[in-house]
């Protein structure tokens, strides 16, 4: 039951290479001469990899069923992160590497997906964003404002380091995108 590119969704999963795929974002194209073509961003579900692609109108792919189960991470033992299936309440351990860049921001009781197709867990998705508090950064003085655009590394809850503005300081909340590794604002002070 293959599908065809005119069924292309954000967020659909399908073979390619014998490795499952999810589409990013993608695109119509007709150009004015020759046949209409699909230009697609995908990212590997295993490790997170991103791969641009093109497909001839009309191309077919095998769909993927993945099956999304909810976990919640409960604590790290050395390389291994212990995470519970939030519906059998069943803990196992993963290794941390298995979680891709992401699996630095995770904090204790936070909640994962994990995709399973035909029994194997292919990998974790992360929530978009995260909040953390400082815990450790250069002070921030009298003078540093909001404006300036210069920032300054600091460590938050989950062991990740990403650069904020100079006037946060050690216990400030901030929101983090873990796609980007980005500072986003500060929650509460």
């Amino acid at each position: 039951m293959a599908i065809d590119t005119s069924d292309f969704k954000n967020g659909m999963h399908f073979y390619l290479d014998g490795d499952v795929y999810t589409i990013v974002e993608f695109q119509h194209v007709k150009p004015g001469k020759g046949g209409a073509f699909v230009r697609t961003r995908l990212r590997k579900v295993k490790t997170g990899q991103m791969l641009e692609k093109t497909f001839r109108s009309g191309e077919r792919v095998e769909p993927a069923f993945v099956e999304k189960l909810k976990m919640q991470f409960l604590y790290r033992q050395a390389s291994e992160m212990i995470l519970m299936d939030l519906d059998t309440y069943e803990q196992f351990p993963v290794p941390e590497d298995s979680l891709g860049s992401q699996g630095k921001y995770l904090k204790e009781d936070m909640e994962i997906v994990a995709l399973s197709a035909n029994g194997e867990t292919l990998g974790y998705e992360l929530p978009n964003f995260v909040e953390l508090a400082i815990v450790e950064t250069d002070p921030g003085f009298k003078g540093d404002t909001v404006s300036g655009g210069s920032t300054k590394p600091a460590k938050l809850e989950s062991g990740a380091t990403v650069n904020v503005p100079f006037h946060l300081n050690v216990g400030d909340v901030v929101k983090v995108d873990t796609r980007t590794d980005t500072y986003l604002e500060r929650v509460k002070k």
